[in-house]
């Protein structure tokens, strides 16, 4: 299948006020026609930036190094008008709908103001779309202004103006975050339903990888602006190759295991520019070698998957003993 979005060691560094700071490092990920990837890490992983740096939302002065082509196209070699229409066909479902909704405009206008045609046919596709994603009376809601919707219904709208611009990729950056469990429940069913009639590529980040695996068909772990691993979701979440994905799988609450105490990483999630020599989850490690810190390991192939650990292959011979 052909990659829809290829990512080829990204490497972004923000202005600070002791000079420039790494916040990603060498990240390198593809994402196939129709494929759905999971993106998944600690507050801090890099994973927001990822997704802003796809369609150059990113502060003044930044500097990005590697390269971004979503079809093909360098997103790095983008201006203007050709730069917009990037944005246009790549859209991003953020995790809080009230803070990129304006709220003295309706959610009519909201939905409409880039479709080019008249305003009752845009009207007429606009509630169509709300009626796909499970926004019940779908006219009188167009009608309305955000703070007249739950937030469930609002990340509906959000994701119905996502579709609307007829996408053949979706970043979703915690689309459920704000939401309670059992609504996150029904929109992530909405999201994932329509990717798959659609044949969409999505993007998804998430702090849960239990979720990734259920709506991703890969997912990718992040830590310290770098991907530390890369597998099909189940496998990932049965046979992790790294141990800060297993680390991550340990410490998320399971009604299928009991334990005096719920597990947890030693220590705090660090950023790009905080990370040492060597493996940035080095210090965190319980695994950790003289061999770690001697150099920073690459992405490579182990089993079917990627990962970015010297001791990867011993450490899967150890655990299948």
């Amino acid at each position: 299948m052909n990659a829809i979005l290829d990512i080829d060691r990204l490497s972004v560094t923000l202005p600070g006020e002791s000079g420039l700071k790494p916040v990603l490092s060498d990240v390198s990920l593809s994402i196939a026609e129709g494929e759905a990837v999971g993106l998944v890490g600690e507050s801090g992983s890099g994973k927001s930036m990822t997704v802003r740096s796809i369609v150059r939302l990113l502060p003044p002065r930044a500097r990005v190094e590697g390269s971004i082509r979503v079809r093909g196209v360098d997103v790095g070699a983008l201006r203007g008008a050709a730069l917009r229409e990037l944005r246009a066909g790549v859209p991003v479902i953020f995790q809080d709908p009230r803070a990129h909704i304006n709220p003295v405009r309706t959610v009519g206008d909201f939905l409409t103001e880039t479709l080019r045609s008249s305003r009752r046919a845009a009207e007429d596709r606009a509630a169509r779309v709300l009626d796909e994603v499970g926004v019940p009376d779908a006219r009188r809601r167009l009608r309305q202004y955000p703070h007249e919707l739950s937030g469930g219904l609002l990340q509906r709208v959000m994701i119905a103006a996502a579709l609307l611009a007829e996408p053949r990729l979706l970043l979703a950056d915690e689309p459920t975050t704000a939401l309670d469990v059992t609504t996150q429940a029904e929109v992530m069913a909405v999201l994932d339903e329509l990717r798959r009639e659609r044949g969409l590529a999505m993007l998804f980040i998430t702090h849960d990888l239990e979720l990734a695996a259920a709506v991703c068909d890969r997912t990718a772990v992040m830590y310290a602006g770098r991907v530390m691993e890369v597998q099909a979701s189940a496998s990932l979440h049965e046979r992790p190759l790294h141990p800060y994905t297993a680390a991550l799988a340990a410490a998320r609450p399971s009604l299928e295991r009991k334990a005096d105490r719920l597990a947890t990483i030693p220590g705090r999630p660090l950023s790009a520019f905080e990370a040492p020599d060597g493996c940035a989850f080095g210090p965190r490690c319980a695994h950790v070698r003289e061999s770690c810190r001697e150099r920073r390991p690459e992405l490579r192939p182990v089993a079917d998957g990627q990962v970015a650990c010297v001791r990867a292959e011993e450490l899967q011979a150890v655990s299948h003993d």
